[in-house]
């Protein structure tokens, strides 16, 4: 069967990023590098990303070339009768279970940009802020249809196929991601008192490496230059086995790996600078995203602007994501069953439905 590829250098760097690019990106790292040290912990997590990350991403990228298959197909198709095929199905586990993951909270993003865009947050309180997420956790039915609205889109964009359907949507939304993240971010580093924010977020603090532990911060930097890049359950390898011989996938990994560090970076600068300008504790974990910020904007000028491309540039973040392991899923499902792509995407949108 004639194997699909990308049309474009572009394209594959832009649809690798996206499957990179996540909350893991937007949250996590700059909380983890607030708590960790601030640029010691950016130094250290650099240096795994270099002598870990980007030889793991290369491989990846190469055995899904070399195997020209999905996860679920590549090791055997590389070394037939070998003992490493179970891996395959390791791979598709682990897709599955990061789909759960993602369509739900890309489902909270995109409900957050449709309810600051229309102005639902506007004149609350903390504690009325609070209540909201409260509340939207509590109707099951409403977190269905916004979720529903991701796999719908996300399984009928797949199906469309991967140059005309994953190719083209990606890279506009990742170029549209790009920026609204420089946007955000040049606006928050002038806020008044956003100067101590981003001081606390990139300065070395060898105080808060101690408090925090120098072993916990190695393991954490290794860890995230991992999670970061989806490695390890073959979320990579699909791209690799689109994108033809004639690239060099060493320097291609680095062109990835850097556009995840800099969406990761100038998150915090999007983050930290807006905390310290209104005196919101950035330790406040994942209720930063959905009960501290919004009193944020509430406070800015245009806030209910700002707060809505910030959603905007969330749910992109996270529906890149959910394209990218759709694919790897349609992919692996339809090398298992022998269905066509359009077949094997209406048999996976209801499988995760039901």
């Amino acid at each position: 069967m004639h194997r699909e590829h990308l049309g474009s250098r572009l394209g594959f760097i832009l649809l690798s990023a996206g499957c990179a690019i996540g909350i893991g990106n937007v949250w996590k790292f700059p909380w983890m590098t607030g708590q960790y040290g601030g640029g010691t912990f950016v130094v250290i997590y650099l240096l795994f990303l270099l002598i870990l990350g980007v030889p793991v991403l290369t491989m990846e990228f190469a055995m899904g070339r070399a195997a020209q298959k999905s996860p679920l197909k590549m090791y055997q198709a590389l070394k037939p009768g070998g003992h490493w095929g179970w891996h395959g199905y390791v791979c598709l586990l682990g897709n599955v279970v990061l789909m759960m993951f993602y369509t739900t909270v890309a489902g909270w993003m995109l409900q957050y940009f449709v309810d600051t865009a229309a102005g639902r947050f506007v004149g609350l309180d903390v504690s009325g802020v609070e209540t909201a997420f409260g509340n939207m956790l509590a109707n099951p039915v409403q977190q269905t249809v916004y979720m529903g609205v991701i796999v719908i889109s996300g399984f009928f964009i797949i199906s469309i196929g991967v140059q005309k359907g994953l190719e083209r949507v990606t890279k506009w939304m990742m170029m549209a991601l790009i920026v609204l993240m420089l946007a955000l971010a040049v606006h928050s580093l002038f806020l008044p008192g956003g100067s101590e924010g981003l001081k606390f977020y990139l300065l070395p603090d060898i105080q808060r490496l101690k408090d925090a532990g120098v072993g916990n911060v190695i393991v954490g930097a290794m860890n995230q230059s991992f999670f970061t890049l989806s490695l390890g359950i073959g979320a990579m390898a699909i791209f690799g086995s689109y994108i033809g011989k004639n690239h060099a996938l060493a320097g291609e990994s680095v062109r990835v790996c850097a556009l995840d560090t800099l969406v990761a970076l100038c998150s915090g600068l999007i983050i930290f600078p807006a905390c310290f300008s209104y005196g919101v504790d950035v330790k406040s974990g994942p209720a930063l995203i959905f009960m501290t910020l919004p009193n944020v904007f509430n406070n800015l000028p245009a806030g209910r602007f700002w707060g809505s491309l910030f959603f905007l540039f969330m749910t992109f973040a996270a529906y890149s994501t959910v394209l990218a392991v759709f694919e790897n899923i349609v992919s692996c499902v339809s090398e298992l069953t022998g269905l066509s792509r359009k077949k094997t995407c209406l048999v996976c949108g209801i499988a995760l439905f039901l």
